[in-house]
């Protein structure tokens, strides 16, 4: 049981069940409950897309045991620490995305592109390629993100819309927020880790003002997707006032920036994006 505790630790389930509830959300946001097939469909696009997430966040692990070992918050997950074997983990990681991939392909060769371009984009590019030389790594972690959004929804129609490709950028948009938050927080891991960051390469007054801009930019854009997919009145001003609140607090971190602000963030940016596609997946 321990063992598997330590498995399951590494796929990150919380990050892992957000990015797959924008996959149903997209999904849902094309097609209706009530529509026939829509029910094993969502259960095969949480079947793929999920083992897609897992395996590319398990390679990324694996990847980066060494940045991990050399930072507090890290140093003890189960590679770092040694307690699993990294050539386990590595095999676990190609066969489930191996498995995510190819079921993905096999209910629609679009969909299947799409997952295969998130999978690449986060476990190729951005994480071998790109993380350990340039802060901007970080757009690149953002459009795989966006990608079971997207991916969802080109299940659902069978082609990418405006919709989708809205979705998309609004997640892009939104994971500068998620991720620039907590490389403020964890600034010296970072620098121990020889990671660069825009807190280490750019400050984190000039962080802080891209946080607040990528935050404007994740509420607009989720709005305009929201508004094209049909969202009746009432769910679209819920939505317009958690995007005003998401906004509000990156305004406050800007102009009274503190440790507390900025976990508050933080958190709420990660209630903004459950709540937003929660709210699209029932329009």
């Amino acid at each position: 049981m321990a063992r598997l505790r330590r498995y399951l630790s590494l796929i990150k389930s919380l990050q892992t069940g957000l990015l797959l509830v924008t996959g149903l959300a997209g999904y849902l946001s094309g097609a209706a409950l009530d529509r026939p097939g829509t029910w094993p469909a969502l259960g095969a696009l949480a079947g793929s897309l999920g083992l897609a997430i897992a395996g590319s966040t398990l390679l990324n692990m694996v990847h980066d045991r060494d940045i991990d070992a050399r930072m507090k918050r890290t140093c003890a997950r189960p590679l770092p620490a040694g307690q699993v074997d990294p050539r386990a983990v590595l095999g676990l990681g190609l066969a489930a995305s191996a498995a995510g991939v190819g079921w993905a392909l096999a209910l629609g060769a679009l969909y299947g592109a799409v997952v295969l371009a998130g999978l690449l984009l986060d476990a190729v590019v951005y994480t071998v390629w790109l993380k350990r030389r340039t802060p901007y790594a970080v757009i690149i972690g953002g459009l795989s993100g966006g990608m079971p959004a997207l991916a969802g929804r080109v299940l659902a129609l069978g082609h990418v819309d405006l919709a989708g490709g809205l979705l998309a950028v609004a997640v892009l948009a939104w994971i500068p927020t998620h991720i620039l938050t907590y490389s403020l927080k964890y600034a010296d891991d970072y620098r121990a880790a020889g990671v660069p960051t825009f807190p280490a390469v750019y400050g984190a007054a000039v962080t802080r003002a891209l946080i607040a801009g990528a935050s404007l930019a994740a509420a607009g854009t989720m709005l305009a997707a929201a508004a094209v997919v049909g969202l009746a009145q009432g769910p679209l001003q819920v939505l317009a006032g958690l995007g005003a609140g998401l906004a509000g607090l990156a305004a406050v971190s800007v102009w009274r920036p503190s440790p507390r602000v900025n976990f508050g963030l933080f958190k709420f940016a990660s209630l903004y994006m459950l709540a937003s596609m929660l709210l699209l997946g029932a329009a």
